[in-house]
């Protein structure tokens, strides 16, 4: 009952290999080599992989950081900068770019890229470390403390070793979002894969060269899941017994409280209030030259559905996978496992092309319909639903399940009445997770969309790529705003703040 449904998610996810194999041996295997060993090839791999492991690296500090402040410290304000850290993910990492490239030009290239992405995802790390945070037990520390150990290394070698599982998911999923971003590179003009392979698609006269780069970006994204499978270890952080809910002590920070403060509003600073103060000017200014009211209706009302029917679909197709990932290892599991999170290292114009392909030979009523458009939203989105699901099912004791089995209960019921009900929280994460990439995104939705439909995030790039900032204010206003709702929903549904 969960490996059909596992291997229909596998099958959705591995569907763009398809279009990239065909067109990558187009020019044959001659040809194909050649490309992937040359000098532009490698130095392209190499800023591709400067940027992802900076960005990571960056993410994994910033994110563990901020949630063992605002869930394990007497930091102050933690109530609200629980929710308001995990804002940033509701920033479109373009809006981003804009922002701060219109402020200041020189940030174009590297260090604007790195600034843009770090401060859009970090939130993948801090959300669910966070929750993870808040759920554990502690005992192990207690016992630690009893042995004379100081809150700080108690911190370091018991506290932090325990959430290792969602750290390493969450560095995995911006390490994979940096690998597939177009829109911040983009504005940035900093030459990463994705930049090449949309410059090549979009000019049509060498979609080979571009498919050979996608496939090695295949290859990158392979290599990332097969680190962090490794890095994350057997990620089992269970207890032996009943144990007993009790709070957490807290870690004083005594003289360093403001300026741990300090760095924590810097980092709201720089990935929420910068780029929504930016927004705010324009939009002032869009307002006095008027604004269209019925054609932004239309935009919100495309968005708000297509998130919602995505969200739907690409959940349905995650929870299977995610439940044998977290309770039935092996060979053939952790390959269907990896296979879901190579399609979203890739670019999301080469996923859509490959639908555009898979639309025009093999499902062409489908073509430039609600249906396609949502699978793409599945192949594109599947990590980030996956990824939560299976965090969660692995924090919940695995004796509750056995329990349920002693007590007469069925797989089924099991499934039912234990399982799904202790994943709900992951379930909440996913869903939300998805919403808000949805919504965002863009190249797919562009090359898909069924006719006459257009999304804020459509809207928003036409304006912006030819410098209408005002123009683009509502639509990015709006934009923010909607990002905002399952943004706080997510972080509800990880624990909120106790």
């Amino acid at each position: 009952m969960l490996v059909l449904p596992g291997l229909a998610a596998g099958a959705v996810a591995v569907l763009p290999l398809w279009y990239l194999l065909r067109e990558a041996l187009a020019e044959g295997w001659e040809s194909l080599w050649a490309e992937v060993w040359s000098g532009s090839t490698a130095a392209l791999l190499g800023r591709s992989l400067a940027l992802v492991a900076s960005v990571t690296a960056a993410c994994a500090v910033l994110g563990v950081g901020a949630a063992v402040l605002v869930v394990r410290s007497d930091l102050p304000f933690r109530r609200v900068l629980s929710v308001v850290l995990a804002m940033p993910l509701a920033v479109p990492s373009f809006v981003a770019a804009f922002a701060w490239i219109s402020w200041r030009p020189s940030l174009a290239g590297f260090w604007g890229a790195m600034l843009v992405l770090t401060t859009v995802s970090y939130p993948f790390v801090f959300l669910p470390v966070a929750a993870s945070l808040r759920r554990l037990d502690p005992a192990q520390e207690e016992v630690a403390r009893s042995l004379g150990r100081s809150p700080g290394r108690v911190l370091l070698s018991v506290t932090l070793p325990q959430i290792r599982t969602p750290a390493t998911a969450g560095a995995l999923l911006v390490a994979l979002y940096v690998l597939s971003d177009f829109g911040a590179v983009g504005t940035m003009r900093y030459e990463a894969f994705t930049w090449v392979i949309y410059g090549a698609f979009r000019a049509g006269f060498d979609p080979s060269r571009a498919a050979v780069l996608a496939c090695i970006l295949v290859l990158v994204a392979l290599a990332l899941v097969a680190g962090e499978t490794f890095a994350r270890g057997r990620g089992e952080q269970n207890r032996v017994g009943a144990g007993v809910a009790r709070a957490q002590q807290q870690l004083a920070l005594g003289r360093w409280k403001w300026p741990a403060l300090g760095s924590v509003a810097l980092l709201v600073g720089a990935g929420l209030a910068f780029p929504v103060v930016s927004v705010l000017v324009w939009f002032t200014r869009g307002v006095s030259a008027g604004i269209a009211w019925d054609e932004f209706g239309s935009a919100l009302g495309s968005t708000v559905a297509v998130a919602v029917l995505g969200a739907v679909v690409t959940m349905a197709l995650a929870v299977p996978l995610g439940i044998l990932s977290a309770r039935h290892r092996g060979a053939a599991v952790t390959a269907l496992e990896r296979s879901v999170y190579v399609a979203h290292g890739l670019p999301g114009i080469v996923v859509a092309l490959s639908l555009v392909f898979v639309g025009v030979t093999v499902l062409r009523p489908l073509y430039q319909s609600t249906p396609m458009l949502t699978l793409a939203y599945a192949v594109l989105f599947l990590p980030l639903a996956v990824g939560s699901v299976r965090s969660s099912v692995l924090q919940s004791p695995v004796q509750l399940e056995e329990v349920g089995h002693s007590l007469g209960k069925g797989r089924w019921g099991v499934l039912f009445h234990v399982t799904l009900p202790l994943a709900a929280p992951g379930i909440g994460a996913g869903t939300a997770l998805v919403m808000l990439a949805i919504v965002k995104e863009l190249p797919a939705t562009l090359l898909l969309h069924p006719t006459g439909m257009e999304t804020l995030a459509m809207n928003l790039w036409s304006e912006t790529t030819v410098g209408r900032y005002a123009a683009a204010a509502p639509a990015a206003l709006a934009l923010m705003l909607l990002s905002s709702v399952p943004t706080w929903i997510l972080t509800r549904t990880t624990g909120g703040y106790r």
